[in-house]
């Protein structure tokens, strides 16, 4: 049985890479460590346990080597990696990382800002860093993100023709899959299912995840029009830590507890143990004290009666 069989969807939790780097201080390496044993207890298959990038850059990612290595232990766990450019890739190899996430934006002023590079140099990294892969031994990925594919703060509207032709040229490029990221929370269910739906009819079994943001409210909701276009895989974040900090205003990580108890609620198997994932917040306000953490499921509970969808499926 591989880690997704007995599951319907596949919750991503990015809080370790995405959260953390979109706040000034920086969480121990430690706590790190025990944030992610907390988070995989409490059933999360697969965690973006941090970034390769410069620690000028992002100082708050100065030990992803050391955590992937330490990830990497933890039994039937998939852990992601993100890598903006092959030097990023190769250290990240170097530090034992398989699975790579790569983000593509389809802001050029977005993706200046990110990453330092035009969107058609982000597709050439790609492919620099699938071909770096197919000679590693073992099973290795690499999957890419579109960010701002439903809009950006900076430069405004994105043409969803633009989005298709650049998700269908990392695939060409080696992608793996390729996902749809709501960078800036612009994004609306109607465009949500609309846009997933044109990435399936183009890209088949290698359209990806789902990374969309709360920041106006529409989070949830558009997980739901992201589901009723075939999407499994989401990315959420404990507590809904972090944003983007090169796409201003852009807050609001979809909460991982509030997801998981939506997906559940509606018969939807996420093997996640929603006390195990409440307690694992206990760490993050350890590590950072005084940062807020959101979500409405952990001061309200679960609903009277609330069931667990694999429960449902074995009662049938």
């Amino acid at each position: 049985m591989s880690r997704t069989d007995d599951i319907d969807v596949l919750v991503s939790e990015v809080g370790p890479r995405d959260g953390l780097q979109s706040i000034d201080r920086t969480m121990p390496t430690d706590l790190k460590y025990r944030w992610i044993d907390a988070l995989a207890e409490a059933g999360l298959r697969e965690i973006e346990v941090g970034s390769f990038v410069s620690p000028k850059r992002l100082p708050q990612m100065a030990d992803t080597g050391m955590v992937v290595e330490y990830a990497n232990g933890i039994e039937d766990l998939s852990v992601l990696a993100l890598v903006p450019n092959l030097r990023g890739a190769q250290n990240a190899v170097l530090a034992g990382a398989r699975s790579l996430s790569m983000p593509v934006s389809a802001s050029r002023e977005h993706s200046q800002a990110n990453i330092g590079m035009t969107p058609e140099a982000a597709v050439s990294q790609v492919k620099e860093v699938a071909d770096l892969l197919r000679d590693q031994p073992g099973e290795n990925s690499v999957e890419v993100g579109i960010s701002t594919a439903f809009g950006c703060t900076m430069e405004g509207p994105i043409a969803e023709d633009w989005v298709l032709e650049l998700a269908l040229a990392c695939a060409e490029a080696g992608a793996q899959s390729v996902g749809l990221s709501d960078t800036t929370g612009s994004a609306n269910p109607a465009q949500v299912r609309r846009l997933f739906d044109r990435l399936r009819r183009e890209l088949g079994d290698r359209a990806g995840a789902a990374h969309l943001h709360n920041t106006r409210g529409q989070g949830l909701a558009n997980v739901v029009a992201a589901l009723e276009a075939g999407v499994t895989t989401f990315d959420s974040s404990q507590a809904g830590l972090g944003g983007c900090p090169y796409a201003p205003g852009a807050s609001g990580n979809i909460v991982t507890e509030d997801l998981v108890y939506m997906l559940e609620s509606m018969g939807l198997r996420t093997g996640i143990d929603i006390d195990r994932l409440v307690a694992a917040r206990s760490v993050i306000a350890e590590g950072l004290p005084g940062e807020p953490l959101y979500g409405l499921v952990p001061d309200a509970g679960v609903h009277r009666g609330f069931t667990y969808a694999a429960n449902l499926v074995e009662a049938k």
